[in-house]
């Protein structure tokens, strides 16, 4: 009698909650330093090299209870559910940070970016003006949830594809 193979979204679910855990303990870190609102390089760089280690593990995982096989669109099906199930849990952290945790948060946000535009950028008041308009009318919550579910889509393909062509084995 053969065994059922094991499901994609099953490992998508539990990696990608464990990544969302992971994700939210780093943000947590950056809200206790005061950093939450400053969206550097190296929180990106950070996120994704957390990302490509989680979702690799999740493909050897899936590839051990599947007799040793992983087909690259299994591989990357597991990376880009697993991303987009992190993204959920970040998208409630950041709901519960924003409006309950630091309500300040996307103040503080706008006026760092002003002093950056101002220090670094050297942008005149009126550009200032411009961009800080601009992106008060982006923070607004029911634009930002769409853009991070998509780009969480996009990130997740891009983490999974080494892993994913490494990883496969018929």
């Amino acid at each position: 009698m053969e065994a059922n193979p094991p499901k994609t979204g099953k490992f998508s679910l539990n990696y990608g909650l464990i990544l969302g855990g992971i994700a939210v303990i780093f943000s947590f870190m950056l809200y206790l330093q005061d950093l939450h609102y400053q969206q550097g390089i190296w929180n990106a760089v950070v996120s994704f090299v957390l990302t490509v280690a989680v979702v690799t593990f999740a493909m050897i995982q899936f590839r051990k209870a599947n007799e040793n096989k992983l087909s690259f669109g299994q591989a990357i099906k597991i990376g880009v559910g697993a991303a987009l199930v992190s993204a959920v849990v970040g998208i409630l952290w950041n709901l519960i940070l924003t409006n309950v945790i630091d309500p300040e948060t996307t103040e503080k946000a706008l006026a760092f970016a002003e002093e950056q535009m101002r220090t670094e950028y050297n942008l005149n008041q009126e550009q200032i003006d411009a961009q800080l308009s601009l992106s008060r009318k982006m923070s607004a919550q029911y634009i930002q949830i769409p853009f991070a579910l998509i780009a969480s889509v996009i990130f997740g393909f891009l983490a999974s594809l080494i892993p994913a062509l490494v990883l496969k084995k018929s």
